[in-house]
């Protein structure tokens, strides 16, 4: 009876190992980190009907999206831009391509039958600024 006392009687002995716990938590690795880069701010910068002077950028674009057409110049990155003072205009045309080249045989090749191509051309309208100061022009 007192083996079997002794058994009962006993108290458990707290352990003297010290737990550490970590002070800060550890952050993950992130391996996608694409993507945080801001816009580059490509497209039409003046709209159908606005006066331009010369030098002023019409479109900014990666890829050819818009076509230079009348007194509009074309910059090493694509850029487009007046030649001359006047009024922007956008028009598209069709654009049919010529035979035997490599775009007549990639791109008509997989457009439906009856489908048309079309092209978007900036051009600027030479005229003169109304409603502008007279010491401006004297200038």
């Amino acid at each position: 009876m007192a083996a079997l006392g002794r058994l009962f009687l006993t108290t458990h002995q707290p352990s003297l190992v010290a737990v550490r716990w970590a002070s800060k938590k550890s952050g993950g690795s992130s391996k996608n980190l694409g993507g945080r880069s801001p816009g580059k701010r490509y497209g039409f910068k003046k709209a159908e009907g606005a006066f331009v002077h010369a030098g002023n950028i019409l479109a900014t674009q990666r890829l050819i999206r818009w076509h230079p057409g009348a007194h509009v110049g074309m910059g090493r990155n694509k850029t487009l831009y007046a030649l001359e003072d006047g009024i922007v205009r956008y028009t598209k045309e069709v654009y049919v391509p010529p035979p035997r080249s490599s775009e007549s045989r990639d791109v008509i090749c997989q457009l439906p039958k009856g489908a048309v191509l079309y092209k978007t051309f900036i051009s600027v309208v030479p005229t003169t600024e109304v409603g502008s100061f007279k010491l401006v022009n004297m200038l």
